[in-house]
């Protein structure tokens, strides 16, 4: 990833969640990928994808608590109170992250009881434009 990529990145992550503390640079442990931060506390890693001729970023967030304070972890982790958990419809083994009205990811269980999960965030090429 590139330098300019990485700026954009954090901006949009910190628009995005409502958080001016976050941090994007490169993952030491792994060159091809992303950290990102609150403070020294790595949160999530951002991976390429450049399949198809498109340059597009996947987020991925492991979230060590239960679906009963999913939405309040969130929020108190982030200081932000416009996140919230959506229902998706017929699925039950996943529910939507917005930020107000707006779409951020999706977040599945990683396992049968709930007890922890991972938030998958598509960030395409022209999301990152204005930033």
């Amino acid at each position: 990833m590139e330098k300019t990529e990485l700026r954009q990145l954090q901006a949009f992550l910190r628009d995005s969640f409502g958080n001016e503390t976050i941090k994007v640079g490169l993952d030491p442990k792994d060159t091809s990928a992303a950290a990102v931060q609150l403070g020294e506390r790595k949160i999530a890693s951002i991976t390429v994808d450049d399949e198809d001729g498109d340059r597009s970023f996947a987020l991925e967030m492991r979230i060590p608590v239960g679906r009963e304070v999913l939405q309040d972890y969130l929020r108190r982790l982030f200081e932000n109170d416009k996140l919230k958990i959506v229902a998706r419809g017929r699925k039950t083994d996943s529910v939507e992250l917005n930020s107000g009205d707006d779409f951020l990811g999706i977040i599945s269980a990683d396992d049968s009881k709930g007890s922890s999960f991972t938030l998958q965030m598509a960030i395409l090429d022209f999301d990152l434009e204005d930033f």
